[in-house]
């Protein structure tokens, strides 16, 4: 891997873009709001490395993890572009395919960094995004999602007030359509590789 050949900001932009749809931190702020009441208070610190860890540690092991089970990057995009389609319609939608009911003293690692923000969805894009992207690309693209995620933990309560329950619902719909149209291209572009392995 060569960094400086490797490095796109195209790439980077498109990666950051569908990692943030995916997390959706700024739509989890009512979430956030409520951990924090139930706990007391949250670490944005240690929920944003270990978030850090479980999304950069599942890029470099991911593809090894995927091999044990004889499943190659290709396939695994399109059943992440089936999960990614379904996240999509639960944010157009307003309606819950996936349920987790995790609760516990260490909300800042468990649900907030998983599965909130590094959750089967994330690591679904992060493996689905290498059949597309150069790794450095992805790992940037990680990093400035983390610092998003870190600041929108630190000013919870302020974006909650500035953007309002309408203000938060639009973004869900926005990122929604997005992600969905995402899911969209990454079927469509690998679907064709399954056929011609025949």
């Amino acid at each position: 891997m060569n960094f400086f050949t490797d490095f796109s900001w195209s790439e980077i932009f498109k990666a950051t873009m569908v990692l943030f749809a995916v997390i959706d931190i700024i739509g989890s702020i009512p979430i956030i709001l409520k951990l924090k009441q139930s706990s007391g208070d949250i670490h944005e610190v240690r929920a944003s490395v270990v978030s850090l860890g479980i999304m950069v540690g599942f890029l470099i092991l991911g593809e090894n993890i995927l091999s044990l089970f004889g499943v190659d990057i290709g396939s695994f995009a399109v059943a992440g572009s089936i999960i990614l389609f379904i996240m999509a319609l639960e944010m157009i939608l307003g309606i819950q395919f996936f349920r987790d009911s995790s609760s516990g003293k260490t909300a800042s690692i468990v649900p907030l960094a998983f599965p909130i923000i590094a959750g089967a969805g994330t690591m679904t894009s992060i493996i689905t995004l290498r059949a597309e992207y150069d790794t450095i690309n992805i790992i940037l693209a990680i990093l400035i999602n983390v610092f998003i995620v870190y600041l929108v933990l630190r000013s919870t309560k302020p974006l909650e007030k500035f953007l309002g329950e309408g203000g938060i619902a639009i973004l869900k719909k926005v990122f929604g359509i997005i992600l969905l149209a995402i899911a969209v291209k990454l079927f469509t572009s690998n679907i064709p590789g399954l056929f011609n392995g025949v």
